[in-house]
């Protein structure tokens, strides 16, 4: 790992050819590559005139096809395991009440009320941020951020939180600035516990609970 931060973070001549004989090297540049596309697709295309069948598509089923056939990996390197399910269990709950407090207030600023007050009016609308979130998840905190991290170290938590990040533009603007130190945030728990769910079960919480409270305040 140390050989993989050092080609990411240093500029040392002649390293470049050899560096693309490190599996972990071409795999980060194949995420990088592949995310950056499948985020542009989602900005321009929704397909069968469906957006929820549309991003499970580009943010689970692409992302993990490129796992099983691209890296030939499993898929538990990347996340797609319970991992350390007690850190992962204190971390969601903490977050969660954490959390939970913080946007009862925000919830009910205009900005929230204006973007998220409707969407809690739809039936079972949790359960499709549900199913939206588990893809968003894995894309940013399985696929993109492992692949980075076996290359970049560390600084992959941050890395991730930048598309991430871009991809709230258009939402309320303090949501949008927070989601660089959210995104490291969910980055350093789907690290600590090797699994991006907990991110996911944090984020669908958050997303549910923001919906329910800016509803509410309209």
């Amino acid at each position: 790992m140390n050989a993989g931060l050092a080609k990411c973070s240093e500029d040392v001549p002649g390293t470049f050819r050899s560096a693309w004989h490190v599996p972990a090297t071409w795999r980060a540049a194949v995420a990088t590559v592949a995310s950056t596309l499948l985020l542009v697709a989602d900005s321009y295309h929704i397909l069968w005139g469906d957006r929820l069948l549309t991003r499970t598509l580009l943010y689970l089923v692409v992302p993990l096809g490129i796992v099983l056939l691209v890296f030939r990996e499993h898929p538990a390197r990347y996340g797609v395991q319970w991992g350390d399910w007690r850190a992962g269990l204190a971390w969601t709950l903490g977050a969660c009440a954490g959390l939970a407090a913080l946007m009862a207030v925000v919830a009910q600023t205009p900005s929230f009320r204006e973007y998220y007050g409707a969407a809690a009016s739809g039936q079972l609308f949790w359960l499709a941020d549900g199913v939206e979130l588990l893809g968003w998840e894995f894309f940013f905190r399985g696929f993109l951020l492992f692949a980075l991290y076996r290359a970049c170290g560390p600084l992959a938590l941050l890395l991730q939180a930048v598309p991430f990040t871009l991809a709230h533009i258009g939402k309320p603007e303090l949501e949008t600035l927070s989601c660089i130190f959210g995104g490291a945030a969910f980055g350093y728990i789907a690290w600590r516990t090797r699994s991006f769910l907990y991110p996911f079960l944090i984020h669908w919480f958050l997303a549910s609970f923001t919906a329910v409270m800016a509803g509410m305040g309209g």
